[in-house]
């Protein structure tokens, strides 16, 4: 096989796979979360040997395949949407448990009442009025 005939047809692949990719969904939070929790139990079942673990573990990089596979977009980003809406005050403590607690004793988080912003104030401030950064709608809140 000549050195030419290697490149055009490693090219000619990298090509049809980038058109087989078109379209999909590709990989979201959610994916990768399920990704992650299987690999997991799959560390856990080395330890435990249960069966319902690998079963668990299997079912979740199926659903995992599946949701990066898939051509509804749409359907996909908005299941991706309610569950990053879920899990939002609890994803920040996961990341950093000690950046969280020491936020959470400093810090309170209004939601302004026009447009769902949420904003950060100061604890111990009493009751105080509060100017949204996003619509500039102003509203009162305790801190």
């Amino acid at each position: 096989m000549a050195r030419g005939d290697f490149k055009r047809r490693m090219e000619a692949s990298q090509r049809q796979m980038l058109e087989w990719a078109r379209g999909r969904n590709g990989a979201d939070e959610l994916s990768g979360a399920c990704t992650n929790v299987a690999v997991a139990l799959v560390i856990v079942d080395l330890f435990a040997h249960t069966t319902w673990l690998s079963i668990l573990a299997l079912v979740l990089l199926g659903y995992s395949w599946f949701r990066i596979t898939s051509k509804r977009v749409g359907a996909r980003s908005l299941e991706n949407a309610r569950v990053l809406k879920a899990t939002g005050p609890i994803v920040p403590f996961l990341a950093n448990p000690v950046g969280a607690l020491r936020e959470a004793r400093a810090y309170v988080h209004l939601t302004c009442p026009s447009c769902g912003q949420r904003v950060r104030i100061p604890r111990g401030k009493g009751k105080v009025r509060i100017t949204c950064p996003k619509c500039h709608a102003r509203f009162e809140g305790k801190a």
